[in-house]
């Protein structure tokens, strides 16, 4: 079931005495099980009828314990085990699973982990309640959830300043729904289109010197621009520092290998292949003329040996903004 059925039903009142959450992105079991606390019962019902426990801090018989308990003046009790990835036996449960109470409303957050589909408990949950696996969004995806985030808020925003809130905060979709919270607070009224400028100006993220402007400048071939970007991170590492830049390279350079690997480099395509929003296909085009795929092997090889040297291996006193100009310049050249 999708997050948007099982919210639509929450909000019509159509409940399940079982919802499961489980899976990498706990930006929307995080949603479920919030919609589910703040709206099921009244202030005055969740006295008594509301329990919510942890997984580091309880066991299972407690958990079943308290949803088999009936509701005291109320048609529902709502039970929640927040990190419920940390239950020893999670699989023990199936004996409150097997015949959950319908007057009891138990929700399980099973963050940063799938429930093995292969244990019994599995099968309990889908036969009797909801599982909801909730999964990472690729990098092509995210401008899009982003996109749609807004626009239920009356907001637009450029692709470049999506480009920038990705760059800066990647897919974890929970950091970049409360930058984007803050950001709106703060927005003057009149304001209903986000560019770069308000990202810069409210969030701190700098719209000329980043990782994404430096991938341009190495299309480019613009040393001037590139050299200007790693003395920025030099003098701000602790925002920019080196390995984060190394991987974003790394992942880029693969990109352009995979690029040319490909017999059909329709948009759609390359959109597909390399998992990347249309907003970045012209880049990838232009990159594959200016590096050709033995030069692309080269660039990787480099910054597989410049990721060792980062990290301290065979290198002992390198500055991480020395070791970048090294990285770029035979990149460059």
């Amino acid at each position: 079931m999708t997050f948007e059925k099982i919210l639509r039903d929450l909000k019509n009142k159509n409940y399940s005495p079982l919802y499961f959450l489980t899976g990498d992105e706990p930006y929307y079991i995080d949603k479920i099980a919030d919609y589910i606390t703040d709206n099921v019962l009244s202030d005055s019902e969740k006295t008594f009828n509301q329990v919510i426990l942890y997984g580091k801090d309880t066991e299972i018989p407690e958990i079943i314990n308290a949803a088999k308990r009936f509701p005291m003046m109320s048609k529902y009790q709502v039970v929640v085990v927040r990190e419920a990835q940390n239950l020893d036996n999670i699989n023990d449960l199936i004996y409150y699973t097997d015949n959950p109470l319908k007057s009891t409303i138990l929700v399980i957050n099973y963050k940063y982990k799938k429930l093995d589909k292969r244990i019994k408990l599995y099968k309990s949950v889908i036969d009797n309640g909801i599982l909801f696996e909730s999964k990472k969004l690729f990098e092509n995806q995210v401008a899009e959830w982003i996109n749609s985030f807004l626009d239920d808020r009356g907001y637009k925003i450029e692709p470049s300043a999506s480009v920038l809130l990705i760059e800066y905060l990647g897919n974890d979709l929970s950091k970049i729904a409360n930058e984007l919270e803050k950001l709106i607070i703060s927005l003057n009224a009149r304001v209903k289109t986000i560019n770069s400028t308000v990202i810069e100006n409210n969030i701190g993220i700098s719209k000329d010197f980043n990782n994404f402007e430096l991938q341009k400048a190495l299309i480019e071939k613009d040393s001037l621009k590139a050299n200007r970007i790693i003395n920025y991170f030099d003098k701000n590492q602790k925002n920019n520092p080196i390995t984060l830049t190394i991987s974003s390279l790394y992942y880029f350079f693969v990109r352009i290998l995979t690029y040319h690997s490909l017999k059909d480099k329709s948009s759609k395509n390359v959109i597909s292949a390399l998992k990347i929003s249309p907003y970045f296909v012209p880049d990838y085009q232009t990159a594959a003329r200016v590096y050709p795929p033995g030069k692309v092997e080269q660039v990787i090889s480099i910054l597989r040996e410049y990721d060792l040297k980062s990290k301290g291996v065979g290198n002992l006193t390198t500055s991480p903004g020395s070791l970048l100009k090294e990285l770029i310049y035979k990149i460059l050249h």
